[in-house]
């Protein structure tokens, strides 16, 4: 499925509350789904604590290897809260109040005490991401993408910035659902994956309803193509009696 002129992205997940296991993450996948409609390859995901050092250094990593990082968490009132001033240290500029954020939480009934004035705190040189949930803005530095971590925020602000990024062909997906031991498929499925290099071909287990099983995915930029490979792995797996039925 590589392609040198789709536009490729990290996400950049950041909240001890993520790695204590407190919370569960749900940006991820959201984020996952948009891109590929956008034709943007999401490429790596990490997931890291709340610390200045270790967000700067993997935002500044990240950056210089995809054409978009789309941080989550970490730009809310609290003390724990700080994704903003990691970012201005990883590109070496100054945390500054800016004046349109500010404008827009008293716009939205907000008392601008000390601790809601944080969120109105943006790198020098950034552009403000509208939030059309709670009003706290996010920002854009360069091709780093700064999010709140509430899901449905994210979301919002996701949609916000959308329009500043280039786009790709859109990325299809197609699944056929197998009931058996990925070790009974593997030989058939790495001869199809080798003649189809164009394509993206995973096989993710499961267990269900007391049944092992495998959910295979084919991926591509080309939606007739990937039907096309299903197509074949269906017939190549009814030819060794393996019970398989589509993902729609």
């Amino acid at each position: 499925m590589s392609d040198a002129l789709q536009p490729t992205a990290a996400v950049l997940i950041i909240g001890n509350e993520i790695l204590s296991g407190k919370t569960q993450d749900a940006n991820l996948q959201f984020l996952g789904v948009e891109l590929a409609r956008l034709g943007i390859t999401l490429v790596e995901a990490r997931v890291v604590r709340d610390d200045r050092a270790t967000i700067a250094h993997h935002v500044n990593e990240l950056r210089s290897l995809y054409s978009y990082v789309f941080t989550t968490g970490g730009i809310g009132p609290t003390h724990d809260d700080i994704t903003a001033e990691a970012v201005a240290y990883a590109f070496g500029s100054e945390l500054v109040l800016d004046e349109e954020a500010v404008g827009r939480l008293q716009r939205h009934g907000r008392a601008l005490n000390e601790a809601r004035l944080k969120m109105a705190r943006i790198p020098a040189g950034a552009t403000l991401i509208d939030n059309p949930v709670s009003h706290a803005p996010g920002f854009r530095l360069d091709n780093v993408f700064v999010f709140a971590g509430i899901p449905r925020i994210a979301a919002a602000m996701f949609e916000s910035a959308a329009r500043e990024l280039a786009r790709g062909s859109t990325i299809h997906s197609a699944s056929l659902d197998v009931f058996c031991k990925e070790g009974d498929i593997a030989a058939p499925l790495a001869a199809i994956a080798a003649a189809h290099p164009e394509v993206e071909i995973g096989s993710y287990p499961f267990s269900r309803d007391g049944r092992f099983g495998a959910n295979l995915v084919v991926r591509g930029t080309d939606a007739a193509r990937v039907e096309e490979v299903l197509g074949e792995i269906s017939r190549a797996l009814a030819g060794i009696d393996i019970e398989a039925s589509p993902v729609r």
